[in-house]
């Protein structure tokens, strides 16, 4: 336990003080909640999946908690990193939103559950998307639903998905 609450501690602190611009440490949707509750959602949303093999929960409740600190902080990943959250993170990892979908195809399948938990969480605060952008989220979602579904069977987070999308 202490393990996992020293990760939050340091995403906690990469966000707020490593923050590569002032907007990437709060949510968009209102500017003033810290922006590191996101990647702690979805950690603890994949560690309520009690279906998901132990090692998966293990592996992606870390790998959640990191995934966006290459991306939007100056911090690296902590040294203590296990090399397979590190590739996992990596994995999760892209320049823009419009690389991610076109190439997040060619990832692991465990890759690709992560960001549905991750993007998932973009869509629960979305009031910042103009409709067209949300539309685009909504049907990467279902993708990944899609994908997704047929290798972990029908998870939590596919219902959470389906259920902002209205499907």
């Amino acid at each position: 336990m202490s393990d996992l609450t020293n990760l939050i501690t340091y995403v906690f602190n990469a966000h707020s003080v490593g923050a590569t611009e002032p907007s990437k440490s709060v949510r968009k949707w209102d500017g003033k909640t810290p922006y590191a509750i996101h990647p702690v959602w979805c950690a603890m949303t994949i560690l309520a999946e009690t279906s998901l093999p132990e090692d998966v929960r293990q592996r992606g409740v870390k790998a959640l908690l990191l995934h966006d600190i290459l991306e939007d902080t100056t911090f690296d990943l902590p040294e203590e990193t296990p090399e397979d959250v590190a590739l996992l993170v990596r994995g999760m990892t892209f320049v823009s939103f419009d690389e991610e979908v076109k190439l997040i195809w060619e990832r692991s399948d465990e890759v690709k559950l992560l960001k549905l938990y991750d993007k998932t969480s973009n869509l629960l605060d979305s009031t910042w998307m103009s409709f067209s952008k949300r539309e685009q989220y909504e049907e990467y979602l279902i993708d990944l639903c899609l994908d997704t579904e047929p290798v972990y069977g029908e998870l939590n987070i596919h219902r959470i998905a389906k259920a902002i999308c209205d499907k």
